[in-house]
């Protein structure tokens, strides 16, 4: 078991994230050591051959304004300092043999060693790296022909630097050594907790499966990424659960509803088969059978053209529409009815106002509002349709004196198949205002109500002018 935790933990992408975190950060210090170590390793090292060089140039003056004996008594008499101070020092005559040689103990080895690495003379000075042979240190020499054809030899040994540059990496390790591991420490405490947000993300999937619709991401209200990406997970699991809710009611309440048509159906399929052949019977149970499958196919059609425009996929043809116009045809279709019920419908509004629109929606929206009024409105009322232009965008109210929408109606008139109890008595498929809000959001625009009972209901549309 504990094998198996510490396979899936290396899998997890936290322990992805501190690893590179730590891998990031190492390699950031080894940098920033090398950045310090060979500017400071250089800087010594040129300290070093400047103070060979100041040697060298001290006892080649001497020989120049003294002369070689002077030069030669100068170097015996510093012998005890330059062999404390580490210095090589050594004069070789023109035919190679050395007359001093000063030579720090720690580089006895190399006593007979020198005479072939000189031999050429020369202007220049020309430097030679001695390698110890048991030691990391090394032996730097220079050498110089002096004016007299003798040769000046001056040289230190990078024993000191060595150990200043271990002692650099001594104590540069001992501060990193600490400071990876709580790097290491820190990269997987930060990578942890940021992924806490999606591992309970990963959970209330889980609890979801298992069929706990009601679960949630808890928020710490960070207002970062994460924190946005959870709220905005617990909004869709609210509109998910809503949209099953109002399934379910759509499905229970289509299953109502079908069952009326559905039973009227089976009535006139039975008086036909009851009637022994008289025609006129059939003819009546045949005309019943195909107004009720034409409710039927009207109440799926209407269905299935609320789920396009809800989910984005109606085609709408838009081209430019003259809104009073638009007003003005869809009342002369209802006149008829409106003169039948005594209620007196009037239009208004600007001729030249136009909108960017599917005709065809837009005449059903406004029918379906008009029709809504209708039925609401009792004898001698009026239905006022008027439009006007507002900000980049056109507004259309459709105003009735009918009996109004109760206030506990009035957050659920546009549900599928919902119908208050004042409309019990009207025919209806509840399905009107539902379709209305649908093609208007699928036009970007909007739809409000307002209602008093007992005094009319107002429908306010807002449409962008080009959508």
């Amino acid at each position: 078991m504990p094998l198996a935790r510490i396979k899936h933990l290396l899998k997890t992408t936290g322990f992805r994230l501190a690893l590179w975190y730590s891998l990031i950060f190492i390699s950031s210090s080894l940098l920033l050591f090398a950045l310090l170590y060979f500017p400071l390793r250089s800087a010594i090292m040129e300290k070093d051959r400047n103070t060979i060089l100041a040697k060298l140039n001290e006892y080649t003056l001497q020989e120049e304004q003294s002369g070689l004996q002077a030069m030669l008594a100068e170097i015996r008499l510093e012998e005890d300092h330059n062999l404390q101070a580490g210095f090589f020092v050594r004069v070789v005559d023109p035919t190679d043999q050395s007359l001093i040689i000063t030579l720090p103990p720690e580089w006895r080895d190399l006593a007979g060693g020198f005479s072939p690495m000189f031999r050429s003379g020369g202007g220049a000075d020309d430097w030679v790296i001695f390698p110890a042979k048991e030691r990391g240190d090394a032996l730097e020499i220079v050498s110089r022909r002096l004016k007299s054809g003798y040769l000046l030899q001056i040289g230190r040994g990078s024993g000191e630097r060595q150990k200043i540059l271990e002692y650099f990496g001594e104590v540069f390790a001992g501060i990193m050594f600490p400071m990876i591991i709580f790097g290491f420490a820190g990269g997987f405490f930060l990578a942890f907790r940021s992924l806490r947000p999606v591992r309970d993300l990963i959970q209330v999937v889980r609890s979801i499966d298992t069929g706990k619709m009601d679960a949630r991401v808890p928020l710490r209200h960070t207002g970062d990424e994460l924190d946005e990406l959870g709220r905005l997970f617990n909004t869709m699991l609210e509109k998910i659960e809503l949209l099953l809710t109002g399934m379910r009611a759509a499905l229970d309440n289509v299953a109502h509803d079908l069952r009326t048509p559905v039973t009227r159906l089976r009535a006139g399929i039975e008086t036909a088969l009851q009637s022994e052949n008289k025609v006129e019977v059939l003819r009546e149970a045949l005309l019943d059978c195909a107004e009720e499958s034409e409710r039927i196919i009207t109440m799926l059609n209407t269905l299935m053209d609320i789920s396009e425009a809800e989910t984005g996929v109606m085609k709408l043809h838009r081209q430019p529409i003259d809104v009073v116009s638009l007003l003005a045809e869809v009342v002369d279709l209802y006149q008829y009815v409106a003169e039948e019920k005594g209620v007196m419908v009037s239009v208004s509004g600007p001729r030249d106002l136009t909108v960017m629109a599917d005709m065809a929606r837009m005449r059903q929206v406004v029918g379906n509002l008009l029709d809504n009024s209708l039925k609401h409105t009792p004898k001698g009322g009026r239905i006022e349709l008027a439009c006007e232009s507002r900000a980049e965008c056109v507004v259309i109210r459709i105003q009735d004196t009918g009996t109004g929408i109760p206030p506990q109606d009035l957050p659920r008139i546009f549900d599928r198949l919902y119908r208050g109890d004042h409309s019990r008595s009207q025919r209806g498929l509840g399905l009107g205002l539902s379709l209305v809000q649908a093609v208007i959001q699928a036009h970007a625009g909007t739809i409000q109500v307002e209602s008093i009972p007992g005094h009319g209901a107002t429908f306010i549309l807002q449409l962008p002018v080009d959508c």
